[in-house]
């Protein structure tokens, strides 16, 4: 028997996102608490399970645990459903790579400054500026083009099956293309966008998608 499962995090935080997407794949039930590490007073009980003040957190019984990368491998181990972690060391290595390499070089670009000016403040009416989107969008090409030459050219970035690596890297692509610049972008990479095609019809993915308030006029 699984022990009940809950997991903390804000609806708008990618990494959140991605915890939820790969909980979804596996079939997984659990409770959602929401946390906004944004508010000016975050409960103090929170603090205990992540002292940097960040989402998510999952919590499986007694065991407490921050860092969306740790959680998704975690959740892949112990729970049923299907393998989302690679049996093949070569396999396995890059997936780690991509996920990495998504954690230092994408998440910022993509999310922080594309997304958030372009799309995420208009949409809370928040102050934007737009040369952090025109930065994001010239940074966001190098890191475009590597997961270009990464990608195996199908339905998943790393081999016939899905992997945490396309749980991890399809939020931030999905938060992305909601600029139409990120979106056109996308399109310029033959693979990546055959990937992102498949990614975005996925069932998981569309329960999972965070629903973003109407922009304002």
């Amino acid at each position: 028997m699984v022990e009940h499962m809950e997991l903390y995090g804000y609806q708008f935080s990618v990494y959140s996102w991605i915890a939820r997407l790969a909980l979804q794949e596996k079939g997984a039930t659990y409770h959602w608490i929401e946390i906004n590490p944004f508010a000016e007073h975050v409960p103090p009980g929170y603090l205990v399970l992540h002292p940097f003040k960040r989402v998510p957190v999952l919590v499986h019984g007694r065991f407490n645990l921050y860092e969306t990368s740790a959680i998704t491998r975690y959740v892949d181990e112990v729970l049923p459903g299907p393998q989302l972690q690679q049996t093949h060391p070569e396999t396995r290595a890059r997936c780690n790579q991509i996920m990495s390499m998504i954690d230092s070089y994408a998440y910022w670009p993509l999310v922080r400054q594309v997304f958030s000016h372009r799309i995420f403040r208009p949409c809370m009416r928040r102050e934007s500026d737009l040369n952090e989107v025109a930065k994001g969008l010239d940074a966001a090409q190098s890191v475009l083009g590597a997961l270009e030459v990464l990608a195996q050219g199908g339905e998943f970035l790393c081999g016939k099956e899905l992997s945490l690596a396309d749980s991890h890297l399809a939020p931030m692509i999905g938060y992305f293309s909601l600029a139409p610049e990120g979106a056109a972008l996308v399109r310029q990479h033959e693979k990546l966008d055959r990937w992102w095609s498949a990614m975005a019809r996925r069932d998981a993915f569309q329960v999972t998608k965070p629903r973003l308030p109407e922009r304002a006029a």
